[in-house]
């Protein structure tokens, strides 16, 4: 007889049905990681290549801090300190981390424009990979990408990151600490929630309290959901905030145990001390108003008069702040998709067990986004449309996750519905954000519409497709996502494509119901606001001066132009160590002040001899000062509008008697810093007083100068 193999014929053991399941298993894991692989490399390097876009164009951005990256890379004094000028009479107004990082990439590069936003742009990309693998971790690859997507188009995000401001490496290392937060909620590791209370204070080091905001979101999402006991869980959480105390104050400590004679004035504190300016200058008062640049708060861009300084530049109070005509446009795109995720998250997730690992990353992201969401909204202390930053994190984490639950529950209609609702609303709001650049891409509202109509139906309608719903899928899945994501995006391509520049810039086009609303705090005397480098500037931030180094200004904005020189001379550039070039007669940086090539030529000679080439009233005079002549130190008496550096007239004698100050350079009615007899400055107009009885005026490149060594 022959023999029969019956192998196929039987059903397969449970050994091999199990054998076969795990390779296919197995594939399908190798599958998803080579595509998972492949669409993260291919996010980062159009997030790179996006924010380094014509990188230079903007500048110097924000000349006050490009003046004290230049002093970093030129003393280590004033790396450390965060100073303004390399001979470190004063620092600037926050602490020194992100000057750190662009200082030293001066000193490897050599100081330019390039190299000092080049820090900036690795830091979104470092931000965008974090929040994917946070995201990833929990909800799979699809989820990961689309938050790290929504991360890199937000519009302020494209801002920041090639921005010189310290919102760039604050964003990034709260997205870091959010990652090691996850991690440790995993396993309960010591060491990763050591990692994020060390990372969260190195935040600080960027910019002080506003780095503490997530932490009361971190706490929770760690106390309630790590699989371990009540008492470690408690203990680790205590090892956490040690490691975050000493990551922030060991800087604080060494700079409040110095004597002042061996360290720079601190900017933002009159009385020269740092516990001022961390409780007061860019604490309480950023919440309640009060002291700052104008009354308002003040910091790093101004402030507004009185209590109420925060609505010059984010509009009033409330709770819908966030989506007025200044803040809207900058980060709200999908704020209310993220607003939907967390409520429809927690509803579902209401019944799971303690360490469900959702709902520990809904409150993570969710308690990130609600805490400092209200503090941007209900602030009355000075609030920055840039500010906005710091919630594109959470708003892209959330609306990811949200869209992975609703996924995995496609199949019954009360999803499907809150899907369709929430494409709706989205698709709505980003077609109201357009309508306030009526004249700009018109035909991008039109787009959006469509695709919200087809999207909402196709969502709310696949069960009525029957075997034609795999089809329309596709079709589907696109209009979402160009109902969701075209006005963000065409917003981000142009901030990316444009100049920005001085202490306030924003993303996107340009609004025209706010551009003479923040026109008018561009400086000048009277001006209600400010801040460093603002003089120069075009509406929202852009416009005067943004042009690269080496060009002249093309708009001196509001009463600056003849701060120190007027009409500008021939431009005559000057080669920086890696070929950057800053214009004579031009804008000192991008969002500058004017400074004549005759000024410039004047302080440069025999600068060696002295300790400081001059002496002007500001932080942002003289930060263009010493940008116009490559570094040259410049004290900047007053500091940033009269909150620091307040020299008393015996002071200053003995400063000249020592032969420490080249010229002493008047102020005009343009500056940012308070000028002679302006509010606070008696210091300054006794000083401006005795200069001018002791020594004789000259006018260099239109300046008025005196001549101390003389």
């Amino acid at each position: 007889m022959n023999s029969i193999d019956i192998t196929d014929s039987v059903p397969a053991t449970p050994a091999r049905s199990l054998r076969h399941r795990a390779a296919r298993s197995s594939r399908a894991e190798v599958s998803e990681a080579r595509w998972a692989r492949a669409g993260l490399i291919a996010l980062l390097l159009l997030t790179a290549t996006a924010y380094a876009w014509d990188l230079s164009a903007s500048g110097y951005a924000n000349s006050f801090y490009a003046a004290a990256v230049q002093a970093g890379t030129e003393s280590w004094k004033a790396f450390f300190f965060g100073s303004l000028d390399s001979s470190s009479f004063i620092t600037v107004d926050k602490p020194p981390a992100s000057l750190w990082v662009m200082a030293l990439s001066g000193r490897i590069f050599g100081f330019s424009s390039f190299s000092m936003l080049a820090p900036q742009v690795l830091e979104g990309v470092a931000a965008v990979a974090l929040l994917y693998g946070a995201v990833k971790r929990w909800f799979g690859a699809g989820a990961g990408l689309a938050a790290g997507a929504m991360l890199a188009l937000t519009p302020v995000a494209a801002l920041m990151f090639r921005f010189n401001n310290p919102d760039a490496l604050l964003v990034a290392l709260l997205v870091a600490a959010a990652y090691c937060l996850t991690r440790a909620i995993e396993r309960a590791g010591t060491r990763w929630i050591v990692a994020t209370g060390a990372i969260i204070g190195f935040a600080f080091l960027a910019k002080m309290g506003q780095a503490f905001l997530v932490v009361p979101a971190f706490a929770l999402a760690y106390a309630l959901a790590a699989p371990t006991t009540l008492r470690r869980r408690l203990a680790q959480l205590l090892a956490g905030l040690g490691a975050m105390l000493l990551a922030a104050g060991w800087w604080v400590a060494i700079v409040a145990l110095l004597p002042a004679s061996a360290r720079p004035f601190i900017d933002g504190s009159p009385d020269n001390n740092i516990f001022n300016l961390i409780f007061g200058y860019n604490g309480l008062s950023r919440i309640f108003g009060g002291s700052g640049p104008g009354g308002g708060g003040g910091g790093g861009g101004g402030g507004g008069g009185g209590g109420g300084g925060g609505t010059n530049f984010s509009g009033a109070t409330g709770p819908l702040r966030l989506f007025n005509d200044l803040l809207g446009g900058q980060a709200s795109w999908l704020l209310p998709a993220a607003l939907v995720a967390l409520a429809v998250g927690l509803w579902l997730r209401r019944a799971a067990p303690r360490t469900d690992r959702t709902r520990a990353a809904l409150i993570v992201w969710g308690g990130w986004l609600l805490v400092t969401a209200a503090v941007f909204s209900f602030s009355t202390g000075v609030i920055h449309t840039y500010y906005t930053v710091a919630l594109a994190p959470a708003i892209a984490a959330l609306v990811a996750i949200g869209a992975t639950l609703l996924w995995r529950h496609r199949a019954e209609l009360w999803a499907r519905a809150c899907a369709a609702a929430t494409v709706a609303g989205t698709g709505a709001w980003s077609y109201a954000l357009l309508e306030r650049t009526p004249d700009w891409q018109p035909g991008l509202r039109t787009l959006v519409l469509t695709t919200t109509v087809v999207g909402t139906v196709g969502l709310l309608g696949a069960p009525a497709l029957g075997r034609f719903a795999r089809r329309a899928f596709v079709p589907t899945a696109a209009c979402v996502a160009v109902a969701c994501l075209a006005g963000p995006l065409a917003y981000t391509a142009q901030t990316v494509s444009s100049a920005h520049s001085g202490s306030l810039p924003s993303a996107g086009p340009t609004l025209a119901q706010t551009a003479g609303r923040l026109g008018g705090f561009a400086g000048g005397a009277g001006a209600t606001g400010g801040g460093p480098g603002a003089a120069g500037r075009g509406a929202l931030g852009r416009g005067g001066g943004s042009g690269p180094p080496g060009a002249p200004s093309s708009n001196a904005g509001a009463g600056t132009s003849s701060l120190f020189g007027g009409a500008s001379t021939a431009p005559r550039s000057r080669g920086g160590a890696a070929g950057n070039a800053l214009a004579r007669g031009g804008a000192a940086g991008a969002g500058g002040i004017s400074v004549s090539s005759a000024l410039a030529s004047a302080l440069e000679t025999n600068a060696g001899h002295y300790r400081w080439v001059a002496a002007t009233t500001g932080s942002t005079n003289a930060a263009s000062l010493e940008l116009a002549t490559g570094g040259k130190p410049v004290m900047a008496i007053g500091g940033f509008n009269n909150n620091g550096g307040l020299l008393t007239l015996a002071q200053f004698e003995h400063y000249v008697g020592q032969g420490a100050i080249h010229y002493y350079i008047v102020s005009g009615n343009g500056g940012i810093g308070a000028g002679p007899g302006q509010a606070g400055g008696s210091s300054t107009s006794s000083i401006t007083s005795w200069v001018e009885s002791h020594y004789s005026a000259q006018t260099i490149g239109g300046s008025t100068v005196y001549d101390l060594a003389r």
